[in-house]
């Protein structure tokens, strides 16, 4: 944001865009600069927002982004770039010299990088707009992308705003990584958990839903459990009571999935991590003497590597996991050095089997010149999120603000209003769509108005989410 003002005044930009993939980052980000440049200058667009704190201006305001300083999703931007209808078009022109910050730049999926590098670079060309990718691993997004045939051009023209990244990763250097002497040798949970019950203070980062509850069934009583099986308000939850045990310096473990890696403001003196890739890597890595309260001392924080019992789930997850493990076998890196990056994204992206999922090629560029674009089509098919087979099911959960149960009858008897819907938002939890027929046909959960409600009381369980027959599901579902 510091180097967006300082461009802005100079280029006489009109506002700054900062697109993040995720709203549990969002909260906290657009919250820290509404501190700084006040509730009117900021703009929180995503869908969680809270209708309590919705006002008419703001409403007016999302639609058309008509404020200094907006805060939105990634999924927000791009497909109202993509899209065809002129209601989510309507804030468009309002990027117009603008400055687009990308936070954890990394999370820009790759099956959808040829159109998005694509609008990036005609925003940039043709309508005034200025790009920062911020990240602490930052992805190969120039020159040549990926292996042949599926090999594209990247963006052009890309710079440094820092002066010499190398020295400062040295100079920030915050843990030290401690990696498997043979990738080849698997550990048990057994002995992962036995390894992890040595530490008062530790979190431990999993690659799948799954990975995460069978590890955590083997832990002391008190180690806390954090995945996508829980609301987003129990998660919301669970993360202010790590922050406040870690401020008390109380004793914690904490076993999760990767839902923590990207932007959550915790600090642990020690990590473990699952294999996984690169970026995944650092990414927990940010989660270890983040505050450097470690370093007057003159210790780091330690992070180690493990190979687990099961592989990462099929797809791009265990590309990445894959690539890292060939970087392991080549370079058994001490640190991070953003030269390390490098090499792993080139790697990984080389192992991608199609950066343009949609065909934006295909349906908006090859027959251009015909006037033949297939916009609508185009739009319908760009999602970010593949919820197509995700079903979501609102659970029961309470805390001292609010109780799920009084939501779900308010929607039984008044229907989805558009407030409501927002409300219950936080208490979704999302399964694949074949559980959600199965649990429908078990009565465990029941039809409302179309929505997927919990009906039987052990469905779900705080500290834990929901309860459905785990061992019965596809591993490749579990992803956070």
């Amino acid at each position: 944001m510091a180097f967006a003002l300082e461009h802005a005044w100079h280029h006489h930009k009109r506002r700054v865009i900062v697109g993040i993939p995720y709203t549990s980052i969002i909260e906290q980000t657009a919250a820290e600069y509404k501190k700084v440049f006040g509730e009117e200058n900021v703009l929180e667009h995503h869908s969680k927002l809270d209708p309590d704190r919705e006002t008419f201006k703001n409403r007016l305001a999302s639609e058309n982004w008509d404020m200094p300083i907006v805060v939105t999703t990634n999924v927000q931007l791009f497909e109202s770039l993509f899209a065809s209808r002129t209601s989510t078009c309507r804030k468009l022109h309002n990027l117009v010299n603008s400055i687009i910050i990308f936070d954890e730049a990394q999370m820009l999926p790759p099956e959808y990088l040829k159109p998005i590098l694509s609008v990036l670079h005609g925003l940039v060309m043709h309508f005034g707009v200025s790009l920062v990718l911020c990240t602490a691993t930052q992805p190969a997004l120039s020159g040549p992308i990926g292996s042949p045939p599926v090999q594209f051009k990247g963006l052009p023209d890309v710079s440094e705003i820092i002066d010499d990244p190398v020295t400062m990763a040295e100079t920030f250097e915050r843990v030290e990584i401690v990696i498997p002497s043979d990738t080849s040798i698997k550990s048990t949970w057994e002995q992962i958990a036995c390894e992890l019950q040595q530490y008062e203070q530790l979190l431990c980062i999993v690659n799948s839903r799954r990975d995460c509850r069978e590890l955590h069934s083997l832990m002391p009583l008190g180690t806390i459990h954090l995945s996508g099986l829980m609301c987003a308000e129990e998660r919301s939850d669970v993360i202010s009571e790590i922050k406040e045990k870690l401020n008390d310096g109380a004793p914690i473990r904490v076993v999760s999935t990767q839902l923590v890696e990207a932007g959550v403001d915790i600090d642990f003196p020690v990590v473990y991590r699952a294999l996984a890739g690169f970026d995944s890597l650092a990414q927990a890595a940010g989660r270890c003497n983040r505050e450097g309260k470690l370093t007057p001392s003159g210790r780091l924080g330690k992070v180690v590597v493990f190979e687990p019992p099961r592989p990462a789930p099929a797809g791009l997850l265990r590309k990445g996991q894959d690539a890292g493990r060939e970087i392991l076998r080549t370079r058994n890196p001490k640190n991070l050095s953003p030269d390390l990056f490098n090499d792993y994204f080139q790697l990984f992206y080389g192992r991608v089997n199609d950066f343009d999922r949609p065909r934006f090629h295909d349906r908006l560029v090859t027959d251009a010149r015909m006037f033949q674009f297939q916009f609508r089509t185009f739009a319908e098919i760009f999602h970010l999120i593949d919820d197509v087979e995700q079903k979501g099911i609102i659970v029961w959960f309470k805390n001292e603000h609010v109780d799920s149960q009084e939501l779900i009858e308010s929607l039984r008897s008044k229907g989805p209003e558009r407030w409501l819907m927002r409300k219950l938002q936080r208490f979704i939890v999302n399964v694949p769509e074949r559980l959600d027929n199965e649990l429908q046909r078990k009565s465990l959960i029941e039809d409302v108005h179309g929505f997927s409600v919990q009906f039987s009381p052990g469905l779900y369980r705080p500290g834990l989410g929901l309860l459905a027959d785990v061992s019965t599901w596809d591993p490749g579902m579990f992803i956070l």
